[in-house]
């Protein structure tokens, strides 16, 4: 038995099992950022988390001259730093870890000025991430009071909401938060929320005395038609991958906007015409005045393109750019090539991917991902949450993950 723990490639296993510890540390810093916490026994986690950590710290003790150990040991309290900061309360789950983390870097078989500069490196960071976070909660969070009314799921069990009076020096307010009830990450006795996925359904100041909200179950048909009936000018904003699957042409999006007065009476328009200009309503003339031509398929292309456009569409000199072979940046480029005296554009060439919703059939919103039916959220008598606008214009976009300063409020 003693040739079996005395073997290297016995070692070499152990080390790899014991590493899946430190990827259990990171995840839980990436929950750190992107979700809160809720823990349902602080006991029974604290068990879990202290005879997971014993387990593992007797596994990395065992092989803590091994590589990957050594790699571990320099990764766990760099990786604990997000989630002391944002999980400071579970102290339950902070002690165990952040115990195992100095207790390997200490004993590693590492050499001890490796050991040296990561724990001092370690500890400033934990300095001064504790300061600037420190500084930033003292200085930004809000001093208004909170307190939830009520709180509850919507009958499909989609969304959940919660009402929020809040006492301020502006004789307060009352609002209705609503976030998805399906990106929760749930483990036993503990579950992860995602942060700033909640929204301001409806706001009404003063503080309201009464309140009386009320859930129900439309169909897509029936909020098209009130939606309808209230303006012919609602707008849906699609990707440019749904308005070709829509059927729509990239070249009909385009419209040149903010032009120069100068150039509006240059192409027959007066001062008053302020709004945007949709390619397909100018003429050929007109097009060349702002340097764009347009071919026999309805295409519209830049005239005299610079080598950093050419570049940015991939297009070799002599070739034709045209504007759906541009980037984001390639437009930038292109309306950099007319300034003022002040550097300011002389117009903004544009993609407007927004569609009439009187224009979408029933078939053409459900291929948007509208649902059949959904859920409807009345407050005292008002419409203040539709599934159909929720779903339409993606307000709960569970799958992306920026990182901004507003992770540090929740």
């Amino acid at each position: 038995m003693k040739a079996f723990f005395d073997n290297v490639w016995t070692k070499r296993v152990v080390s790899v099992i014991a590493a899946l510890y430190t990827v259990c540390v990171c995840y839980l810093c990436y929950y750190s950022i992107f979700y809160n916490i809720h823990v349902e026994s602080k006991g029974s986690v604290c068990l879990i988390v202290s005879a997971v950590s014993v387990i593992a710290l007797v596994l990395m003790l065992y092989t803590r001259k091994q590589i990957i150990t050594r790699i571990c040991s320099f990764i766990i309290l760099p990786a604990m730093l997000p989630v002391v900061l944002m999980y400071f309360e579970h102290k339950e789950i902070l002690i165990p870890v952040i115990a195992v983390g100095v207790i390997i870097l200490l004993l590693s078989g590492a050499g001890e000025g490796a050991k040296t500069a990561v724990g001092t490196v370690a500890l400033l960071l934990y300095i001064f991430g504790a300061l600037g976070y420190f500084l930033f909660t003292s200085f930004f969070v809000t001093t208004a009071k909170q307190e939830t009314f009520q709180s509850g799921v919507s009958p499909s069990g989609l969304y959940r909401y919660r009402i929020v009076n809040t006492d301020d020096s502006s004789n307060g307010s009352t609002a209705i938060y609503i976030e998805p009830n399906y990106a929760d990450v749930t483990y036993p006795f503990v579950t992860f929320t995602l942060k700033n996925m909640e929204r301001v359904a409806y706001m009404e100041r003063p503080k309201c005395e009464n309140i009386e909200i009320k859930w129900s179950t439309q169909t897509r048909q029936q909020i098209t038609s009130e939606l309808n009936s209230l303006s012919d000018n609602i707008a849906v904003h699609v990707s440019r991958s749904e308005m070709a699957s829509l059927g729509y042409r990239y070249d009909t999006t385009l419209e040149i906007s903010d032009v120069n007065v100068y150039d509006l009476l240059a192409i027959g328009k007066t001062a008053k015409d302020v709004d945007a200009i949709k390619l397909d309503d100018l003429s050929e003339d007109q097009l060349k005045h702002f340097g764009i031509g347009k071919d026999n398929a309805g295409r519209y292309s830049i005239l005299s393109p610079t080598d950093e456009i050419l570049l940015d569409a991939g297009k070799n000199r002599g070739e034709k750019v045209y504007f759906s072979d541009l980037s984001a940046d390639g437009f930038e480029l292109f309306n950099d090539m007319n300034l003022d005296v002040w550097g300011t554009p002389l117009w903004t060439v544009s993609s407007n991917n927004s569609v009439k919703l009187k224009d979408l059939s029933d078939s053409q919103l459900a291929q948007l991902g509208v649902s059949d039916s959904g859920d409807v959220l009345t407050f005292n008598g008002k419409i203040c949450f539709r599934y159909y606008i929720a779903e339409l214009e993606d307000y709960y976009d569970t799958e992306s993950r920026s990182l901004s300063v507003d992770l540090l409020n929740n």
